[in-house]
């Protein structure tokens, strides 16, 4: 199983703080290394946020919200045991297309640090 945290960002300077990506729309990294490497179950996660907030995240807001995808739903559940236990909530946004809408968090992401040089946030949804 492999957390796959990679971004497809392009050798290119960022436009206005928004990162380029080689990949397009309908296409995500995360489903070239899986074709790649069939055998191997990937998980899309931590793909959106700075590594010191990867673990213990702390935000007056509560648990920010980690989006992952994956083909394989044991893989997945294990992810999710991850994010928990790393203080994250969880969104299980399904199978590896999902990559396709996952990735470009990156790039939103990026923008302040661009910016602004702040790279300290991270994603909340409240959910209904």
């Amino acid at each position: 199983m492999v957390i796959d945290a990679t971004n497809p960002i392009a050798d290119a300077p960022p436009v206005d703080g928004v990162i380029q990506f080689f990949t397009g729309p309908n296409e995500s990294l995360m489903e070239r290394l899986q074709k790649a490497f069939p055998q191997a179950k990937f998980v899309k996660a931590f793909s959106s946020v700075g590594a010191a907030r990867m673990v213990n995240p702390s935000f007056a807001g509560g648990k920010p919200t980690m989006f992952y995808c994956g083909n394989d739903a044991d893989a997945k559940a294990f992810v999710a045991r991850v994010l928990e236990e790393f203080g994250w909530e969880g969104a299980d946004m399904g199978g590896a297309v999902a990559a396709r809408a996952i990735e470009p968090l990156a790039q939103l992401w990026c923008i302040p640090g661009f910016r602004q040089n702040s790279w300290t946030h991270a994603f909340k949804v409240f959910w209904r």
